[in-house]
C-alpha cells in the first residue's frame, strides 16, 4: 500500500532532479502547507551523511521502512537501525511529546534537522507520517536537506477532499493517484460520493440490481465492488486518510428508483434502504456515513429518524449536507450554502465547512485564490463544533474521460491552496475573487504563497494536470464605469486613444482573473464594490518581451461552471458581452469554437469552452514593453436562465 505512495511521493522528486534548476544556497524550500513554526538554519547537509535510520520501537518499523524506501528513491541506501552508531549522523523517527501553542493533536510533530542527526518526532503515528512529508519537501535536487527546526500542528482537525463518481465513474487507478496526492499534503478525509441519479456505483450483494448497467445513464456498468471499496479503505488508512462514503438518501436517488421499481420514501423502499445500510455497516469499516439528505422534498417524515437511527445503533456516525433534512443534533452538518450562523449557534452540533469549496463553480486562478484567502467556517482555527472544511468536486456534466475532470477543474492547485488553509488556519472573511488591490498586504501574501505553489508545479506534477499560471505579478488599471445604455459595442475613451492617462484608473490591481461581478453577487465579492449594469469598463497591463515573439497566453471571458447546462460561445465572440482583447492596439480573434453556439447540455461535455483546456491563444509580442487592453461591457445581470447565469469577468495571463 504504502509503496503505490512512494512512487508517487518520490519518482517525482526523480523527475525535480532532471527539471529543476540549482537554487541559490540562500533560498529556502517551498513547503505546502507551511509549517506554524519554523526556524531556519543557514547549513544545507548532503542526506548521504546520515548513515542510519534509527527506530527504538519496532511499533515504527512501518514508518522506518516508508522514510528508507522514500531515500532509495533518490538513490541512497540507508539502513534501519535500533540505535545510533557513535559519532555518525542518523535519522531518528520516535513518539513524543509535541509542545505546541493551542493543539493537543496527535497529528501534530517537530522536525530538526542538525549535521549530527535529523529527528523528526510524532505526537501519533499521523504526526510523524507528516513529519516525513515536510521532510520529502526540504530535500532539494541534489539530495541536500535545509537545516531548520519546526514545530507544527494543524488549525483544523477535519481537512477533507470529496470527489464525485456517481456521476461520472472514475477508475481506482486515478482514486489513489488524488489519495497520494492529498495524503502528500496533509488533508486527512477523503469525502467518497459514489451514488447518484445518474448511476449507483457501489456493489450490493443483498442487490446486484443496483448496479446494473441499464440502470445507469453514463458509463454503464461502471461500479465498484465492495472489494473495491475495503481496498481503497486500506489504502487511506496507510496514509492517516479517513473515508467518509456517501449514499445520498432520499434524493438523488434515481438510480436506485429504477433499479429497485419504487421510491426510497415509499414502505418498500425504505425497508430496502435499511437492508442496503445493514449490509453496508457490517461490510465496511469506517466511522462515518454521509446520507446526504439535500435537496429532496420530505414525503415520509419517519425516512430520515428511522435511518439515522439504525446507523448509529451500527456504531457510525451520521453526516449530512445542510441545508438538508431535518436532522437530529447528533448528525454531523456538511454546510452548502448555510452561512454558518444558524448551525454553529448550538454547541451541540458538529458542522464541515464546504461553503465556498465548490470548485467545479471556479475560474482555475479563481479558486486558488479564493480558498486561499478564504476563512473556513469563518475561525482561525476549529473547536469542537467547527471541525474544519472539505474540498468538493461535482463534475456534474458528462466527461469524455476521467482525466477531463481534472483539466476542466483546477483540481491539484485547488487541493494545494486548501491544504494551505486548512493546516494553517486564519484567512479572511467572505469569498473573495482576486488577488488584491494595489498597495494591499494580502498581495504579498498571496505572491509568496503563489511562488512556493509553482515550484510544487513543476516539482511534482509536470505528469498530471495542473492548470495554473503565475498572475499575481500581473498589474492591471482599470477604468470606467461608461455608460454604454444597452449597446455592448457603444466605444469610450481607453479604446478611442493611444495614449491613456493612468491618473483617470478608477482602480488598480493584481491578478489574472478578475470577476467584476459573480452571478452570486453580493454574496461572493468580485473587484467592483457597486456594479452595475448597462456599463463599459476597461482594463490595461503592460507586458515586458525579451524579443519579438508568439507568445501563449490564457484567455477568457466565461468560464463556465462544470455544474450547469450552460451554452458554448457563439461563433466569432468570447462570450455574449462582446468582450474584447487588444494587444498593442490589435485585436485578438476569439478561438474557433468546436460547439459554437451549442445549446446547454448536461450530457453534452465540454471541449474547448474554457481557456484551461483549449489550445492557448498564440499572441504576438514585440520586443520591449506591449500594451494589453481588455473591454469589459455588460447588459443585465440577470442571465438567460439559471443554467447561463452572468458572470462579469475575464482571464488575460501569459504562459510563464
Amino acid at each position: 500500500m504504502i509503496k503505490t505512495l512512494l512512487i508517487f511521493l518520490l519518482a517525482l522528486n526523480i523527475n525535480a532532479v532532471a527539471q529543476t534548476a540549482e537554487k541559490p544556497l540562500n533560498e529556502k524550500p517551498a513547503l505546502i502547507p507551511m509549517p506554524q513554526q519554523i526556524e531556519w538554519k543557514k547549513e544545507w547537509i548532503a542526506l548521504k551523511n546520515y548513515k542510519g535510520i534509527v527506530v527504538e520501537s519496532a511499533s515504527l518499523q512501518k514508518e522506518a521502512e516508508l522514510l528508507q524506501r522514500q531515500l532509495k528513491e533518490l538513490g541512497l541506501i540507508i539502513p534501519i537501525k535500533k540505535s545510533a552508531a557513535p559519532n555518525k549522523p542518523s535519522i531518528v523517527l520516535e513518539l513524543g511529546k509535541v509542545s505546541t501553542l493551542d493543539s493537543s493533536s496527535e497529528e501534530a510533530y517537530k522536525l530538526n534537522i542538525t549535521a549530527s542527526a535529523i529527528t523528526i518526532t510524532g505526537a501519533g503515528k499521523a504526526g510523524l507520517f507528516y513529519g516525513l512529508q515536510t521532510l520529502k519537501q526540504l530535500i532539494d535536487s541534489g539530495k541536500n536537506v535545509k537545516a531548520c527546526n519546526i514545530t507544527d500542528w494543524p488549525s483544523f482537525s477535519w481537512r477533507g477532499y470529496m470527489i464525485d463518481a456517481g456521476r461520472n465513474y472514475q477508475p481506482m487507478d486515478l482514486l489513489k493517484q488524488q489519495i497520494d496526492v492529498i495524503a502528500a499534503y496533509k488533508l486527512n478525509i477523503f469525502h467518497f460520493h459514489f451514488t447518484e441519479d445518474i448511476a449507483w456505483r457501489l456493489e450490493s450483494k443483498l442487490y446486484p440490481q443496483l448496479t446494473a448497467p441499464e440502470t445507469m445513464l453514463r458509463n454503464k456498468g461502471k461500479f465498484y465492488t465492495q472489494k473495491d471499496l475495503k481496498e481503497l479503505i486500506s489504502y487511506c488508512k496507510a496514509r492517516h486518510i479517513t473515508v467518509v462514503p456517501e449514499i445520498d438518501m432520499p434524493g438523488h436517488s434515481a438510480a436506485f428508483k429504477r433499479a429497485m421499481k419504487t421510491d426510497m420514501q415509499s414502505d418498500s423502499g425504505l425497508v430496502i434502504v435499511k437492508n442496503i445500510l445493514k449490509e453496508f455497516c457490517d461490510t465496511f469499516d469506517v466511522p462515518y456515513l454521509h446520507i446526504g439528505a439535500d435537496e429532496v422534498k420530505i414525503t415520509n417524515k419517519n425516512f430520515l429518524p428511522e435511518v439515522i437511527s439504525l446507523v448509529e445503533k451500527q456504531g457510525k456516525k451520521v453526516i449530512g449536507w445542510e441545508p438538508g433534512g431535518e436532522f437530529t443534533e447528533s448528525t454531523i452538518r456538511q454546510l452548502w450554502i448555510e452561512d454558518a450562523t444558524k448551525v454553529s449557534a448550538n454547541p451541540k452540533v458538529k458542522y464541515i465547512d464546504s461553503r465556498h469549496l465548490y470548485i467545479n463553480h471556479m475560474d482555475p486562478l479563481e479558486s486558488v485564490v479564493s480558498i486561499f484567502k478564504g476563512k473556513i467556517a469563518n475561525l482561525d482555527k476549529g473547536n469542537d463544533a467547527a471541525l474544519g472544511g472539505t474540498l468538493c468536486v461535482w463534475p456534474d456534466r458528462r466527461v469524455n474521460k476521467p482525466e477531463d475532470v481534472f483539466m476542466q477543474t483546477s483540481v491539484y492547485p485547488a487541493v494545494l491552496a486548501f491544504a494551505e488553509r486548512s493546516w494553517r488556519g486564519g484567512g479572511q472573511p467572505d469569498w473573495l475573487t482576486y488577488v488584491g488591490l494595489d498597495g494591499s498586504k494580502e498581495v504579498n501574501v498571496f505572491k509568496e504563497f503563489e511562488h512556493r505553489l509553482i515550484k510544487h508545479k513543476n516539482r511534482y506534477f509536470s505528469k498530471m494536470p495542473f492548470p495554473y499560471q503565475p498572475q499575481a505579478h500581473l498589474k492591471w488599471k482599470f477604468y470606467g464605469p461608461f455608460s454604454n445604455q444597452g449597446d455592448l459595442t457603444k466605444q469610450f475613451y481607453p479604446e478611442e486613444t493611444n495614449d491613456i492617462d493612468t491618473s483617470k484608473a478608477a482602480l488598480t490591481a493584481f491578478g489574472g482573473t478578475f470577476i467584476l461581478r459573480h452571478w452570486w453577487g453580493p454574496l461572493v465579492k468580485g473587484l467592483l464594490e457597486k456594479p452595475e449594469e448597462n456599463t463599459t469598463w476597461y482594463a490595461t497591463t503592460k507586458i515586458w518581451s525579451d524579443k519579438d515573439q508568439l507568445q501563449n497566453f490564457w484567455i477568457g471571458f466565461n468560464n463556465i461552471s462544470r455544474s450547469y447546462a450552460s451554452d458554448s460561445p457563439n461563433e466569432g465572440t468570447w462570450d455574449n458581452r462582446k468582450s474584447q482583447v487588444l494587444v498593442n492596439g490589435k485585436l485578438i480573434p476569439p478561438p474557433q469554437w468546436k460547439q459554437a453556439g451549442a445549446k446547454g447540455n448536461l450530457e453534452l461535455p465540454l471541449i474547448d469552452e474554457g481557456y484551461e483546456y483549449r489550445e492557448p491563444t498564440k499572441v504576438h509580442l514585440k520586443k520591449g514593453w506591449n500594451t494589453i487592453l481588455v473591454k469589459l461591457p455588460v447588459g443585465s445581470f440577470k442571465g438567460k436562465d439559471w443554467q447561463n447565469p452572468e458572470k462579469w469577468m475575464f482571464t488575460v495571463v501569459p504562459w510563464l
